[in-house]
């Protein structure tokens, strides 16, 4: 046998080993498989939502279940580990086989549909994709895409991050294959740029108080210097103002204006008064020498 022949048996005898496992842990939530080879034998990983059911009473069914590996599928020495789903909605394989469930029940397509891409999302993914194809509704056969967020199609993306399920509903109408495609909460995609932030050294910042009081200085300074404008009255506006003002004045106003009138009379007389008191004086003292 070629070697090419040797690869392709391994690979449709791993394929045959997880639809039999798939078919005996169906009750407890398939969630996924990993074959590795080892010096001891063969490591089969199982991972199942409700574990507690696979292994049973002090391990009997795992036991069965190795014996049957072993004899089925003449793996050598197969050793069976479970481990449990951390989040039951972000597993492709057990979302696939709730929904196929519930078409078995008599759910309408689309209501199953659009539940499943809710509660896929809601547990946190980037991105999902559920497409159910069959005999839906009628003897045609059609298939149906349920969308949400981002999703990979192709390249290394895909591979890396996007999960796949795979069930199949039997209906009275035909089968009806379910396949679940969701993207990993941690995906980090290659358009994903994370930008860093760079330390500015900080200058010692003076307090708040003696900014406030020298900014208040400054705008001082500058109305000081400002030039005080200077209100300038036409001849006529200042005419008519007087006239305005001697129309409206109060009796109070014109004895004020009486009384400053006499002081300034008396004042005046006071002071020619005291002129002709100083000429006689200098016209006496002028006779005397004479």
């Amino acid at each position: 046998m070629t070697s090419e022949r040797k690869f392709v048996m391994e690979n449709i005898r791993r394929y045959l080993l997880k639809e039999y496992l798939m078919e005996e842990t169906k009750r407890a939530g398939f969630g996924g498989l990993d074959i590795q080879r080892t010096p001891m034998g063969t490591r089969v990983t199982l991972t199942i939502e409700r574990p507690g059911l696979v292994i049973g009473r002090k391990g009997g069914s795992i036991k069965s279940l190795e014996k049957s590996v072993e004899e089925e599928f003449s793996f050598d020495n197969p050793k069976i580990e479970v481990q449990e789903v951390g989040n039951p909605n972000l597993n492709a394989q057990i979302m696939a086989e709730k929904l196929a469930s519930a078409l078995e029940r008599g759910w309408h397509f689309r209501r199953a549909g659009h539940s499943t891409v809710r509660r896929i999302m809601d547990a946190g993914a980037k991105g999902c994709q559920v497409v159910i194809s069959g005999k839906l509704t009628g003897q045609r056969h059609r298939t149906e895409k349920f969308k949400e967020g981002h999703i990979k199609f192709c390249g290394e993306p895909a591979i890396q991050w996007m999960e796949e399920g795979f069930a199949v509903a039997k209906r009275k109408l035909g089968i009806i294959g379910v396949k679940v495609q969701i993207m990993n909460p941690n995906a980090k995609l290659p358009d994903d740029i994370e930008i860093e932030s760079v330390e500015v050294p900080q200058e010692e910042e003076e307090p708040k108080e003696a900014l406030e009081v020298e900014e208040k200085a400054k705008i001082l300074k500058k109305e000081a210097k400002k030039p005080e404008k200077e209100v300038k009255i036409d001849d006529k506006l200042e005419k008519k103002l007087k006239k305005e003002k001697q129309k409206h004045k109060l009796p109070e106003e014109e004895l004020e204006e009486s009384e400053e009138k006499e002081d300034k009379g008396e004042e005046s007389s006071a002071k020619s008064e005291d002129s002709n008191s100083v000429k006689d004086k200098k016209e006496d003292e002028s006779e005397k020498r004479k």
